[in-house]
């Protein structure tokens, strides 16, 4: 049987020795062998594998990991497309729902730096249970509108939990978080405003620089003298939201970020209705009860009870015993400097 050189393996053609075969070849079919080429410019080769556009691909300074790029890439690239991030440089947040990445804004956005929040897939992403937080929800599409009521195509795939309808209360958990955002920042509360918002992602402000980003209340120390003022600042919030029927359901230390005396409070997807979800007055004592508890390390007593009295009194939907209706020293009228 005749055997081509190709057809060798590695440690055959190691012994044999086909310059005379291939010389001969090239004579009978009348070529010379050609010059060989000068070694290439690296510089010019640089060049060329650089990418200049979306031709050559979503480049980015940040090196996901294996499982990661996938993923990340796919989530992040409508955003790259749309002129809003041109670069994403690191990762300033891992979560176990998802992940928080630093990215180089788009200059058309007017911004240097922009915050996207992408949610990990669903095999390596540890899911709270969310029923709770769901109670008196609407279903959201994508663009942020309630489902229809009488579609039944959508309500019958959620009960059933067919891939389509588990990928509805997916976008719909994670418009959720885009909407109170989006509503809540027009309010004046200290939120990320949102920019845009896709079927696994959303992209708002970034606290921080590129170097770091701002760390979460838990991390920092904050001196005497501005503990009491940051803590009028986030129920402050913690009202104006209560105000606009919603309930943060998820607040504690660390999920207020910190930089240079300003706060930020985030990760909104799992917001109740205060008027809808029987469970939104359970859910604010918990809130104001962590932020109080971590105060209580700089020295002042704010009492959680008190404080949802008067909140719940002012914004909630039922009415309070005599004993309830009292105030507190770090609440206001309607603002943290009353």
């Amino acid at each position: 049987m005749t055997r081509f050189v190709h057809d060798l393996d590695p440690e055959t053609l190691e012994d044999f020795d086909y310059e005379p075969w291939r010389k001969n070849r090239e004579r009978q079919q009348g070529r010379q062998r050609p010059a060989r080429s000068a070694a290439p410019d690296p510089e010019a080769v640089s060049q060329l594998a650089e990418p200049l556009d979306l031709e050559a691909g979503f480049a980015t300074t940040y090196r996901p990991s294996r499982y990661e790029q996938g993923w990340l890439l796919a989530s992040l690239r409508p955003f790259y497309e749309d002129s809003l991030i041109t670069d994403v440089l690191s990762l300033a947040q891992g979560g176990k729902e998802a992940s928080v990445y630093c990215c180089r804004a788009h200059p058309a956005t007017g911004r240097e730096l922009l915050a996207a929040k992408v949610y990990r897939p669903r095999q390596f992403r540890s899911l709270r249970n969310d029923k709770l937080y769901r109670e008196g929800r609407q279903i959201l599409t994508e663009g942020g509108r309630p489902v229809n009521a009488r579609d039944q195509r959508v309500i019958r795939a959620i009960g059933k939990k067919t891939d389509f309808g588990v990928q509805v209360e997916h976008t719909s958990w994670l418009m959720h978080e885009y909407v109170a955002l989006r509503d809540l920042h027009a309010a004046g509360a200290d939120v990320p405003a949102p920019l845009a918002a896709h079927d696994n992602a959303l992209i708002m402000d970034y606290l921080g620089d590129a170097t770091r980003a701002a760390p979460t209340l838990h991390g920092v120390r904050l001196s005497e003298k501005e503990a009491p003022a940051l803590l009028r600042r986030i129920l402050h919030n913690v009202e104006l939201m209560l105000a606009h029927h919603l309930v943060h359901a998820d607040l504690s230390a660390y999920n207020i970020l910190y930089w240079e005396g300003a706060i930020m409070l985030i990760d909104f997807p799992q917001a109740v209705h205060s008027l809808a979800n029987p469970y939104a007055r359970e859910l604010l004592h918990r809130d104001v009860t962590r932020v109080c508890q971590y105060f209580e390390r700089y020295g002042l007593a704010p009492d959680a009870a008190r404080i949802l009295a008067t909140l719940w009194r002012r914004h909630g939907k039922d009415a309070l015993t005599p004993e309830e209706q009292l105030g507190d020293r770090y609440l206001g009228p309607m603002g943290p400097e009353s």
